[in-house]
């Protein structure tokens, strides 16, 4: 079994998606035609540089990136980073300079904007809940809850930020909720225990319907303590406890530490950042937050123009 679910870097995969979604930027900016202002203000053969500026603090996601955009976008754009992913950043601070010819710049200036300013909100909204858990030994995970096509980006976005990523997708770990189990006695009538559910899904992964490089992690999501006993005695790897509060949290983690201390336990629901802390205090070992991607605030960037503009 996995320890943990894959971490997203800068890889293949990611840098895929990144280029499809820079290429439908592109196609909302200029349909088929052009940047109608530029053409018609700015001459063929200027040039010029432009300095992407923080208007606030935060931590930097997706610097690391603007290079493989400019490439995507074919344009004649270079580029000096002054901060890494990861990084904090003050006010005030320059991120990165551009330079090269004008038209290019001011077309692409609103798309590397949008990208940067999305994944430094969320780098820095992660760090904020990171911060709030510390002196603990409780983790903070994104969801799934994530922008369609930007999952990838977005996670590794958390990264950044200090978090650390549940799975990636629904190829990626089992993760039983009550709508499986439901859905289960709907179609057979089998009613099964959290026990019988983890158990079920040890066989399909053992059964050689799928070839894993490592078998994948199994989660399994309760609402009450008293379906806790019967999920640990099946051994998941981690146990859901969903919507609870901080007592019947600590009644969880007493009880998993009698029973079972090596199942991990992830608090789900009602996690914010006046609650985070007082939940990671229970001793649960991950608190998974949807609000770091569902609910971060783009990140107030500018492309500040430089003086001094030559042909």
């Amino acid at each position: 079994m996995q320890s943990d679910y894959r971490s997203q870097t800068i890889d293949p995969p990611l840098l895929d998606d990144l280029a499809q979604l820079v290429r439908l930027a592109i196609r909302e900016d200029l349909d088929r035609i052009a940047d109608l202002t530029t053409m018609a203000l700015v001459p063929e053969g200027v040039h010029g540089a432009a300095v992407i500026q923080a208007r606030s603090s935060g931590v930097a996601a997706g610097v690391d990136l603007i290079e493989a955009m400019i490439q995507e976008m074919d344009c004649s754009i270079g580029l000096e980073t002054f901060v890494g992913d990861g990084e904090v950043f003050a006010a005030g601070q320059a991120l990165a300079e551009l330079s090269g010819e004008a038209r290019d710049l001011l077309t692409c200036e609103r798309t590397i904007l949008n990208f940067l300013g999305r994944m430094c909100g969320i780098a820095t909204l992660t760090s904020q809940y990171v911060a709030l858990v510390q002196g603990t030994h409780a983790k903070v995970y994104d969801t799934r809850k994530t922008t369609p096509g930007w999952r990838r980006l977005e996670k590794y976005s958390v990264r950044c930020g200090g978090g650390r990523n549940h799975r990636l997708g629904l190829f990626d770990g089992v993760l039983i909720k009550d709508n499986h189990l439901a859905c289960r006695a709907a179609s057979d009538g089998t009613l099964l225990d959290p026990g019988a559910a983890v158990r079920a899904a040890k066989e399909y992964l053992a059964s050689g319907a799928f070839k894993f490089d490592s078998m994948p992690m199994i989660e399994i999501e309760i609402d009450s303590v008293s379906q806790l006993e019967s999920a640990l005695n099946a051994s998941p790897d981690i146990v859901l406890l969903d919507n609870m509060d901080v007592e019947t949290l600590e009644r969880c983690v007493a009880l998993r530490d009698a029973v079972h201390p090596a199942v991990q336990l992830e608090a789900s629901g009602g996690v914010n950042l006046k609650t985070i802390a007082g939940i990671a205090r229970t001793g649960v070992d991950r608190i998974s937050v949807g609000a770091l991607t569902h609910s971060a605030i783009n990140l107030d960037l500018g492309l500040d123009w430089k003086l001094g503009i030559s042909t």
